[in-house]
């Protein structure tokens, strides 16, 4: 019985699911930015996550729904490491990467991109 509780930490510590599959916070120098995946917990992608993001300097908020991002395993269609979040708002790409990296871009041009700490 005890290798079925393995497996999730398995999966964990090869990056398949992330520790906490509902809600996140980043906060950057200039956003607030809270992040929940609206998926069954334990699930390897998620195509429902929501952004509500909060200017710091004018208190604005913006609200998007996207999806997890991971690369690919060998077999080249199952997602194996996690690497964050996409949201797109028209041609605008909010992209929040695991690392804490928030990068907003419009077509090749990055509109802005730092680096914050999760909460």
């Amino acid at each position: 019985m005890k290798r079925y509780f393995a497996l999730p930490l398995l999966l964990v510590a090869l990056g398949l699911v992330s520790v906490d599959a509902g809600a996140s916070t980043l906060t950057t120098l200039s956003f607030v930015i809270d992040i929940e995946e609206h998926c069954g917990e334990g699930s390897v992608g998620c195509d429902n996550v929501s952004y509500v993001g909060t200017s710091k300097k004018t208190g604005k908020r913006i609200k998007l729904r996207g999806k997890s991002m991971h690369t690919l395993c060998a077999d080249g269609v199952t997602p194996c490491r996690f690497l964050g979040y996409e949201f797109r708002n028209g041609t605008t790409l909010y992209e929040v990467q695991e690392d804490g990296t928030l990068v907003i871009m419009q077509g090749k041009k990055v509109l802005l991109q730092e680096t914050g700490e999760w909460d």
